[in-house]
Parts: C-alpha cells; sequence; structure tokens
C-alpha cells in the first residue's frame, strides 16, 4: 500500500501538469465558416429581394426569433416570418436589401446594410391598413443573426422608424402637455 501511494504522489504531479497544459491550449475556432455565411447571405437576399420564402424552411431553425429595436412584439418562428416577409413585400414589393459589410465570429453575422422599397401596397400597422403613398424609402440597418448548426436561430434588427415614416409623408407630432383644468 506505501508502494502505491508513493507511486500515486509520483505520478499526480505528473497527471496535473498535463492536465493544465491541456487546458490551456488555445481551443479549435468553432462556428461558423466563410462558406456558410456566403450561402446563409445569398438566401437571405433571395428572401427578401425576389420574394422566394421556400428558402426560409432550408437555413433558419423552427424555433426562429427575430427582435426589431420599434416592434414590440418579437416574431417567433418560421410561418410568422414567413408573414411578416410578405407584409412588408405586399406594402413594398420592389423591397431590396443590400449587404454592405458582413464580419462573423463564432456563432454570429453582423450585417451593415440598407434598404429601399416603394410603398404601392396597402400598410399594415397595429391599427390597422394604411393606403398606399406611393412613395420611396431608404434606410440604413444593422442586424446581428446568430446562427446554430447551420441555421438562423435568431436575429436582432437595427433602424430608426423615425426618418422611414416621414419619408412616407407621415407626420411626427410630439406630444403636447395637457392643457390646465379652470
Amino acid at each position: 500500500m506505501k508502494k502505491s501511494f508513493i507511486q500515486f504522489i509520483m505520478i499526480l504531479p505528473l497527471v496535473l501538469a498535463l492536465c493544465f497544459a491541456l487546458s490551456c491550449q488555445k481551443q479549435g475556432q468553432e462556428g461558423i465558416t466563410e462558406e456558410e455565411v456566403k450561402s446563409i447571405s445569398e438566401r437571405y437576399l433571395k428572401v427578401w429581394n425576389e420574394g422566394n420564402l421556400d428558402l426560409i424552411d432550408e437555413f433558419h431553425a423552427p424555433g426562429y426569433v427575430r427582435h426589431y429595436v420599434d416592434v414590440y412584439e418579437d416574431i417567433v418562428g418560421i410561418d410568422a416570418y414567413k408573414k411578416w416577409v410578405t407584409d412588408i413585400r405586399t406594402s413594398f414589393p420592389d423591397f431590396t436589401i443590400a449587404m454592405e459589410e458582413t464580419v462573423f465570429m463564432k456563432d454570429k453575422i453582423v450585417v451593415k446594410g440598407s434598404a429601399t422599397g416603394t410603398n404601392t401596397g396597402p400598410l399594415r400597422t397595429p391599427m390597422g391598413e394604411l393606403p398606399p403613398t406611393g412613395k420611396t424609402i431608404r434606410f440604413r440597418l444593422a442586424d446581428i443573426i446568430q446562427v446554430v448548426d447551420g441555421k438562423i436561430t435568431e436575429e436582432w434588427i437595427y433602424y430608426n422608424q423615425a426618418p422611414v415614416l416621414l419619408q412616407l409623408g407621415f407626420t411626427l407630432v410630439p406630444p403636447q402637455p395637457p392643457e390646465e383644468i379652470k
């Protein structure tokens, strides 16, 4: 038993040193590849720029969630996303997105881009449909896309909706203080 204990004591520093050395090694670069980013980007643009909804199933996870800075409710699920794209392309049939710069790391793709479209279809709002304005919109956007196993699981879209509304001809009126009761 004494011999076993001595062997254990002698081997223990070697095992600890080996474990330490392995844990300090730089982990392999896991995550999406440049080819996956290119493939996802091409299909993404075909969905938005051509209205090809069938592609959504190919590169979106079933539990997909889309967050907009200015929309209170998230778009959850592929069917809800398809409806959203359809609504936008109904309001703006020539809607197009341009990806101007794309960077990726691990499971995220970050896109700086712009979008344009002419409002020739009804605008769906939380308060109901509004008639088309015939006006063209242009805006810049940022998109953070999370990818797991080659499929988009979540997105965060950032753009300023106020200039878009102004381009459509809406007047933005700040709230007025209440009239004092006399």
